[in-house]
């Protein structure tokens, strides 16, 4: 049977079950949520005061004009519960592997691409809701963009989220035990986030050293923060929107390639002894 041969409803009606599950899955799992913003909020209330003295005020595109530390690093922060959002989708993916749930999903006509896209989607919508409850609390503590900035970001946090969650479902299709799991958060979560412009602008890298400067500019999640930066001011990073569209387009085709049964993960395991 080919893709074509399933009505529009029969594509609605598959992607609608995967984010039930989804959205099931994250309201049974209260304790996520509040994690998902524990991190960015110990940043923000703790952090942010203490380095404020130290790092003093930023002028850097695109504010206008001089911001506290707290203004700047919330757009890291937000990145930061996408991430950590996006590993944990990837740490569902092998908890479903090693329970046999996955192998239902994987069997299904419909193709494989739209079956993960349509988790990808799932997780995404997750995120943006803890981003904005964020961003909500933010608020209160005098970090307050233009008002139309938060509808703005609503486009830059769909594809850096989707970015994100890709990686951690290509992550996925590598990471064979749930116990394996510690190392990828220590190993791909933490330089990831501390290597780019989440904590500190890209200039003063710079200062103390260029390799750390050039690391923090081909990191992708470098871009993922300031295509949200730029966004809650009402303005388009068109370098790092570039950089996010093509690693989102690499990261899902890897994952695409890694769960087909006859390329990827799936038939290296069906190879072993």
């Amino acid at each position: 049977m080919t893709d074509r041969a399933f009505p529009p409803r029969a594509w609605l009606t598959a992607f609608l079950g995967i984010a039930r599950r989804e959205t099931l899955r994250f309201v049974n799992q209260r304790g996520r949520f509040l994690a998902a913003l524990v991190r960015p909020l110990v940043w923000l209330f703790i952090f942010a005061a203490g380095f404020r003295a130290v790092l003093g005020l930023s002028i850097t595109p695109p504010y206008q004009t001089y911001v506290l530390y707290e203004v700047y690093v919330t757009p890291g922060l937000c990145a930061m519960i996408q991430l950590f959002n996006g590993m944990q989708s990837s740490l569902s993916m092998v908890h479903d592997r090693e329970t046999g749930a996955m192998r239902t999903l994987l069997v299904s006509p419909f193709p494989r691409w739209f079956l993960l896209a349509s988790k990808l989607v799932a997780g995404v919508l997750v995120s943006i809701i803890q981003v904005y409850t964020f961003l909500a609390i933010a608020w209160f503590w005098d970090v307050q963009p233009p008002i139309w900035g938060y509808l703005a970001v609503l486009p830059a946090l769909i594809l850096s989220g989707m970015m994100l969650g890709a990686m951690g479902l290509f992550l996925s299709s590598a990471i064979r035990q749930l116990e394996n799991f510690a190392g990828v958060m220590n190993f791909v979560i933490f330089p990831m986030f501390f290597a780019s412009s989440a904590l500190y602008p890209l200039w003063r890298m710079r200062e103390s050293s260029t390799l750390l400067h050039d690391i923090c500019a081909v990191n992708p999640f470098t871009h993922a923060v300031e295509l949200i930066r730029f966004a809650l001011y009402l303005q388009v990073n068109w370098l790092s929107l570039g950089v996010v569209l093509g690693c989102l387009a690499l990261f899902f085709g890897g994952a695409v390639f890694m769960y087909d049964p006859s390329k990827g993960l799936l038939a290296r395991r069906r190879g072993k002894p």
